[in-house]
């Protein structure tokens, strides 16, 4: 079952189901503390980082990583899809790799809703981004961009296996960030399966929220 919270919008506090109150700036929890409105929200995690990134003005800045084949399937490019588009309804930022496939995918999920994706190219031309990326970074370090897309993310979100995208996983996990898995993602120690796209962005949201 997801974890619920509560906001309180005429002081701007959210708290979890035990009553802590989260500190947004410092992104973690502090003790209990009283709820004196009467107007006090019921929400699920993917809503209260949806206030956070959109009204607190403490939004999470760190991106959220979406990695995954350039050859992609077509239930790959739709899962992709989604999770830009759920992503970006969130305000949260995107990286990636810039390229087509999973990453042309999710960065048009993100424009369609207004949202901004990165993307890392191994070239040092920009012309080479899809389309749909918000801003494109040239890095001219070949492969080498994966490793930057894996330590800039706040998590990962890995749509499927290839060569360059298991690489990502493996480095993420070396920093140890939480990589989550879904529509044949690698069977790495670690990584964290999911079935669906709302899953997977779920189970991001609630990292976000330091939810175990």
């Amino acid at each position: 079952m997801s974890a619920t919270f509560r906001l309180d919008r005429t002081r701007a506090a959210l708290f979890d189901a035990t009553g802590r109150c989260f500190d947004p700036t410092q992104r973690r929890w502090l003790g209990v503390t009283p709820v004196v409105s009467d107007k006090v929200e019921v929400l699920d995690a993917l809503a209260a980082v949806t206030w956070l990134q959109r009204e607190s003005g403490a939004w999470l800045r760190v991106p959220i990583g979406v990695i995954g084949p350039g050859d992609a399937t077509a239930a790959q490019l739709s899962a992709a899809l989604q999770v830009g588009e759920l992503l970006g309804d969130c305000r949260l930022t995107v990286i990636c790799g810039g390229r087509q496939g999973v990453m042309q995918a999710v960065c048009e999920g993100v424009a369609r809703v207004g949202g901004l994706a990165l993307g890392l190219l191994p070239e040092a031309d920009s012309s080479n981004a899809n389309p749909f990326v918000g801003v494109a970074i040239a890095t001219g370090i070949g492969e080498a961009r994966n490793a930057l897309i894996a330590r800039a993310s706040f998590c990962l979100i890995a749509i499927g296996d290839s060569f360059g995208t298991l690489s990502e996983v493996a480095l993420a996990r070396q920093f140890g960030k939480l990589v989550i898995g879904l529509e044949g993602a690698a069977d790495v120690e670690g990584v964290q399966h999911v079935g669906s796209a709302r899953e997977a962005v779920e189970r991001t949201a609630e990292a976000i929220l330091g939810v175990t």
